[in-house]
């Protein structure tokens, strides 16, 4: 059976496999399964374009005129015939001379919503279980499969264990409030005896409140003691009422903890990555077939916000120059300072020290500087989990003004990797936890003295944080980590300016279609 199997895939080609074929050789056997997307009928003979997802380019198929009865637009057929070269040569170098047509799924040709015409980005993206099958976007799919691909391996090549974090959870790891709280269908009373149903709908499905993940890094830390290096890349979901390009609701995100007491290390990590993701889509076909519809606005570049190819082209040389600058948070503000001195720049938004990098200061030195990481924030600016960038034996945080962190800007989408050193002491994560209201106990901040038998018996209330807090309660290591937004490198690396557009299904404030 399983030799069937292979002799039935082995009998159909898909487009981008068609080896050419020269003349004066045999014109090849084969069986196509695709899609239609143009019909040019002529008295003699009708000329068929075929898509089938494997490329942006399309099949021409040669048929005759009796053939093409019921070939609309987005009917899916099976075409067997002979593969050769063209006579002309001219646009198309080879075609398929038709001697068997079958449809296999007709498509409306009044309602059927893909055309052979410009579609806006906005109206396809009404339309997203169909706008799938526009070249463009099947091309931005196989990209992202083929980045995946790559990480998966890149990763394993490091010895990294790839992980499957939780999507529900019981916290809020960014401590900003911009969750999706779960909720179930309550019981009927009817279904349960009184009680019962009562008891039950006061607790909820999970008894106490849990959201969607907005960052699997708590869980990713839960392995970093047995294992040296993880990582994963799953959906993560943002409550935030934001309307913009920028933006998603739903999105994935590539995450990674190691150990190490260096943040360099970690920002290593993170440029290296990105950079072989670049080299291995310069030296991919799907590079080229991107530089090639960025130039024909036909094949789908509907945006006039995207990227070109030459700026694509640039974009990526801009990121396999070597080494990506890291200045200090403090360094950035006094260099957008000296900029609005010398009217170089003007801002919105003064930049202060604590106001911390508004979107405009970003893009300022992502533009002057080129890929660029920013690092050692304020710690108020910051989540509470994040190492101190100056250590001592004191327990007061208040002494460090600033945190490990960095967040690596590119130009034009500014930031798209956030990561730290964790904060691996056990009192000084219930201290900052604290000062940040993450948790609403009551107790001493310490816990216990130096003369106390057990130092680690801590008794305050962390409710939902009770488990993370263990991690260092319990033979905690020093390690760092980042976030990376994989829908918004994408988006960069393939010239699309608008987020929405990087993912199959994009849900978005006021916006989930399917």
């Amino acid at each position: 059976m399983e030799d069937l199997r292979n002799a039935a895939v082995e009998n159909h080609s898909s487009i981008l496999a068609l080896p050419p074929v020269t003349e004066g050789h045999e014109p090849l056997d084969i069986t196509v399964l695709a899609s239609v997307r143009t019909v040019r009928n002529q008295k003699k003979r009708s000329f068929v374009e075929l898509g089938d997802g494997s490329t942006i380019h399309s099949l021409q198929a040669v048929l005759e005129p009796s053939q093409c009865r019921g070939l609309t637009t987005g009917t899916s057929v099976e075409i067997s015939g002979l593969w050769e070269a063209c006579p002309t040569g001219k646009e198309q170098t080879h075609e398929l001379k038709a001697r068997e047509v079958k449809i296999v799924g007709g498509a409306d040709p009044e309602t059927y919503p893909i055309q052979k015409k410009y579609h806006s980005a906005e109206f396809l993206r009404t339309v997203p279980h169909l706008r799938l099958r526009t070249p463009f976007n099947a091309l931005l799919a196989r990209i992202r499969s083929r980045c995946d691909y790559h990480l998966t391996n890149y990763f394993h090549k490091q010895d990294f264990v790839r992980l499957h974090p939780p999507i529900i959870t019981s916290s809020d790891c960014e401590g900003a409030g911009e969750v999706f709280t779960i909720d179930s269908k309550q019981p009927r009373a009817t279904d349960l005896n009184k009680d019962a149903a009562v008891q039950k709908i006061a607790n909820g499905f999970f008894r106490t409140p849990k959201y969607l993940t907005v960052s699997s890094q708590l869980h990713l830390e839960a392995f970093i003691h047995e294992h040296q290096k993880v990582w994963t890349l799953s959906p993560t979901f943002r409550a935030e009422q934001s309307d913009t390009p920028r933006h998603l609701s739903e999105f994935w995100m590539l995450e990674t903890e190691i150990r190490t007491e260096r943040l360099d290390e970690v920002m290593d990590l993170a440029e290296n990555m990105i950079r072989s993701i670049v080299m291995d889509l310069q030296d991919s076909k799907l590079g080229v077939e991107l530089l090639s519809a960025k130039r024909t606005r036909e094949n789908g570049l509907h945006d006039g916000q995207d990227a070109g190819a030459e700026a694509i082209e640039r974009r990526w040389r801009g990121l396999m120059s070597q080494p990506w600058p890291r200045i200090t948070f403090r360094e950035a503000l006094q260099r957008l300072k000296d900029a609005v001195e010398s009217n170089r720049a003007q801002f919105q938004y003064p930049p202060t020290q604590s106001t911390g990098l508004q979107l405009e200061h970003e893009k300022f030195l992502a533009g002057e500087l080129g890929p660029v990481f920013v690092t050692d924030y304020p710690r108020e600016a910051k989540p509470f989990y994040m190492l101190p960038s100056h250590q001592d034996s004191s327990l007061d945080l208040l002494e460090h003004s600033t945190v490990a962190c960095f967040d690596l800007l590119l130009p034009e989408v500014c930031e798209v990797v956030g990561g730290s050193l964790r904060e691996h002491r056990l009192q000084p994560l219930i201290a900052a936890m604290r000062e940040q209201k993450v948790y609403k106990g009551t107790k001493s901040v310490v816990g216990a003295s130096e003369n106390d038998e057990n130092p680690f018996a801590l008794v305050d209330d962390l409710g939902s944080l009770e488990w993370f807090v263990d991690l260092r309660r319990y033979g905690s290591v020093p390690h760092g980590g980042f976030g990376l937004g994989f829908d918004r490198l994408l988006g960069y690396l393939a010239g699309v300016y608008n987020i929405r557009d990087m993912v199959a299904w994009p849900r978005y404030y006021q916006r989930c279609d399917c």
